[in-house]
């Protein structure tokens, strides 16, 4: 990493967000930073020299949303599903904020682990080699845990309060746009509030946030790729 780089910090955000995505990634950025992703990690960036990037007069948005009609499924207890279905939109910072608060909400009491990882794994995008389970896994209680959960009689409501495209993202892809071009994936950073109740009337509530890499190809409906380890403003 060149620490006197003033994209450097930019350049990294797009390569976490991308790990373990097992594809190749072009950072084209003034320092000309060129990192490989594949099989769980990532080689060290080097160095070359490279023109002038056009000025950036704007902050990149992402194309207009769109509404689409594909059916989506997952467990179920009942008639009601365990885990919110996605929504059938090409915004990612309305899926985005979906996500949270479907990732944020859960009930001991009704599901298991297994099922709500289940649940949650139908919102990953269906190209293996973008999807990352295990990060989405990560933020899942193990089963050992839950079933302590559940002896509380645990359960929680997410709420996804506001989302948008951090800053560092917006600046790398404004220089270059043609790396959204590879994947799709936006990088999108969702503030909220989980609150969570157990038996007798116990209660708490408490902010949460992450940061999502979050696949919106053209004319298809958006899906989670991965969450950053990373929180970025």
């Amino acid at each position: 990493m060149l620490k006197s780089s003033p994209f450097t910090g930019q350049s990294a955000l797009l390569r976490r967000l991308l790990i373990g995505l097992g594809v190749l990634v072009v950072v084209a950025l003034l320092v000309g930073l060129i990192a490989r992703l594949a099989g769980g990690g990532h080689r060290t960036p080097s160095a070359a020299k490279s023109p002038s990037a056009p000025a950036v007069s704007a902050p990149y948005s992402p194309p207009s949303p769109r509404v689409s009609t594909t059916p989506t499924s997952g467990p179920t207890i009942g008639t009601a599903p365990v885990v919110a279905a996605p929504p059938h939109t090409s915004d990612p910072i309305a899926f985005a904020k979906a996500f949270a608060a479907a990732l944020w909400s859960y009930d001991t009491r009704t599901a298991t682990q297994p099922q709500q990882l289940a649940g949650l794994r139908g919102w990953l995008t269906s190209e293996s080699q973008y999807a990352d389970p295990d990060a989405l896994a990560a933020q899942v209680p193990d089963p050992t845990l839950w079933d302590r959960m559940r002896d509380n009689g645990q359960f929680a409501v997410g709420e996804a309060a506001e989302a948008h495209l951090p800053a560092a993202w917006q600046q790398a892809i404004g220089k270059d746009p043609t790396q959204l071009t590879i994947a799709y994936i936006y990088a999108v950073t969702v503030t909220g509030k989980q609150t969570v109740s157990w038996r007798d009337g116990g209660a708490g509530a408490e902010d949460r946030s992450l940061t999502l890499a979050v696949q919106c190809r053209p004319s298809r409906d958006c899906a989670l790729a991965s969450i950053a380890p990373t929180v970025y403003p």
